[in-house]
């Protein structure tokens, strides 16, 4: 359990307290949320989460990002269901159901997780229910995210897929700073995140920055055009 005077307890407060999915609660509930936490760690490229431990614990990512992704085991084909940051959880659909789910979280950097037992995680939100009034909205925006995907693949080609996915991760009011969540992913991480292959969006990429729509390389992707990339997305 974390102990309220440790600098990692301290930390995990702070960021919590920015988060779509907590930073609503009183500063004492968050604090009673925390006491049933524990503090891990993981470096880069690790399996932070596997679906046999999202099953039984519920996790929040603190520092640092992950993947979510499903596998093909017979080809080796990965899909990424969702990029997750600082203050966002990871797999809340099992608070609801206590089901296996197939996603495994890969660490993107080296990240910092609080975790804790799905059956504590469901005694505190009874305790708290104005825990509800994030978590719903919250898991609706990912239950979207997976809608928006499926529309995706089925309805828009290659170009529009990339398109979209760099529409839905921009930050409004800070076009010229990149774009955080994705900026600085290989072009096989956005490919496998649009259902591609690298080489394919790698000729995108290299036409959109022929035609001044971006500019940058990886590492830092600046949009320039907003409306020339909207266009791309019809």
């Amino acid at each position: 359990m974390m102990q309220p005077d440790s600098l990692d307890y301290v930390h995990c407060l702070e960021v919590l307290k920015q988060s779509p999915l907590f930073g609503g609660l009183d500063d004492i509930v968050l604090r009673d949320m925390l006491r049933i936490f524990h503090y891990e760690t993981y470096v880069k490229g690790e399996t932070a989460i596997s679906p046999e431990q999202a099953s039984d614990r519920l996790y929040i990512i603190i520092s640092g990002r992950a993947k979510v992704s499903v596998y093909n085991p017979d080809s080796g084909r990965e899909h990424i269901l969702f990029l997750l940051g600082p203050g966002d959880g990871f797999d809340l659909i099992s608070l609801l159901d206590g089901e296996w789910h197939a996603a495994v979280a890969i660490s993107l950097d080296n990240m910092e997780v609080i975790s804790t037992t799905v059956e504590q995680a469901r005694e505190w939100i009874t305790l708290h229910p104005d825990f509800n009034r994030a978590f719903l909205p919250y898991l609706g925006q990912q239950m979207h995210g997976l809608a928006d995907q499926v529309a995706d693949l089925s309805l828009y080609d290659t170009e529009a897929r990339l398109a979209r996915l760099i529409l839905r991760h921009l930050v409004p009011d800070k076009l010229t700073q990149g774009i955080p969540l994705i900026n600085d992913l290989s072009q096989e991480t956005l490919a496998s995140m649009i259902g591609s292959v690298r080489v394919v969006v790698t000729r995108h990429l290299l036409r959109w920055k022929e035609k001044k729509i971006i500019s940058g390389r990886r590492g830092r992707w600046t949009l320039l055009d907003l409306q020339a990339l909207l266009e791309k997305t019809e």
